[in-house]
């Protein structure tokens, strides 16, 4: 079992990330750090706690981060997730404490306590994690993997044609980690190949009577009316679901590459960008690990197990 930190802004399928993280047998979640990004901060802690609470895991502390990227400005995607960030309709108020404590500091506190045995999971902006580092230069070594959801390697953005979200919001703090972490990436482009729940599986879902299926119904309503005309697939995408199953199930990974990724910073139309060096032109290291094939039925069966049964490790036995 991986012990496992949650980085999160946390709305849409980052929820569903978070349930699967805690479900599953493969991991063991110690804390969620929420980080800005996706909707107004305290919704997102909010919708951290009642995700938890949804899945028995009221005991897994919650630790508020950085309520804004290292230098620059961002805007929200209540157009993708709702206001609110859990579909629009559902803003919970759990009456859950936050745990004491600065998220930054505890991911150090965490990996210095246990050196080479945590694992960060960062689904969100990369503003936390930059400054644990800068609280914690040996940080990179006193963690055993980081997976993130970021990046748009080989494909067009979804914020912008240059940049997925999460890199656009915290370019700074992208450019930062990529540099100075050894990073397993799932980026956007295998979440539009291999991480879209089509229209038949939705339906499916929508045929599931359980908390859950109702919660993920919810949850990407928003995102279900308008994932056509925005992003041009026949269903919705689940970047973040797909980052914590293939952290969970290695054997859901099928081809992966790895390049030196570097990362944009800079305003414009190019804020965010993820260059990977596929040619080796830069004489940098190759040191960011890029998952660019995933067994996307398998994805879906761990899915909707976890929704069905709250037992996504069912779905790949």
């Amino acid at each position: 079992m991986r012990r496992v930190i949650v980085d999160t802004d946390t709305a849409g399928d980052d929820t569903q990330a978070l349930a699967m993280a805690c479900l599953t047998d493969r991991l063991s979640v110690e804390a969620v750090t929420v980080v800005a990004g996706n909707v107004a901060f305290d919704r997102q802690v909010e919708n951290a706690k009642y995700t938890l609470s949804l899945v028995g895991s009221t005991d897994v502390p919650v630790y508020e981060g950085a309520r804004q990227p290292l230098l620059k400005e961002h805007e929200h995607a209540e157009e993708i997730h709702g206001e609110g960030g859990l579909g629009g309709d559902l803003h919970p108020e759990t009456g859950i404490e936050s745990a004491d404590g600065f998220g930054p500091d505890e991911i150090v506190r965490r990996c210095r306590a246990a050196p080479g045995e945590i694992t960060l999971l960062c689904i969100g902006p990369l503003t936390n994690l930059a400054l644990a580092y800068a609280r914690e230069p040996d940080l990179p070594d006193l963690v055993d993997e980081v997976w993130v959801m970021g990046g748009a390697v080989h494909c067009r953005g979804n914020v912008t044609p240059a940049a997925e979200f999460n890199f656009w919001v915290d370019p700074d703090a992208a450019k930062r980690v990529l540099a100075e972490f050894d990073v397993t990436m799932v980026d956007w482009g295998l979440c539009l190949r291999d991480g879209v729940m089509g229209e038949s599986v939705l339906e499916t879902v929508d045929g599931i009577d359980t908390d859950l299926a109702d919660f993920f119904a919810a949850v990407i309503g928003t995102l279900r009316d308008s994932a056509d005309a925005e992003i041009g697939v026949d269903g919705v995408t689940q970047p973040d679901a797909l980052a914590a199953a293939l952290l969970s199930y290695p054997e859901l990974r099928e081809e992966t590459g790895t390049y030196h990724v570097d990362v944009d910073e800079r305003e414009g139309l190019t804020r965010g960008y993820a260059f990977a060096d596929v040619d080796g032109t830069t004489g940098e290291p190759a040191d960011a690990r890029v998952i660019e094939a995933a067994d996307a039925d398998g994805f879906e069966r761990v899915v909707l197990s976890m929704l069905r049964n709250r037992d996504p490790d069912a779905g790949i036995e």
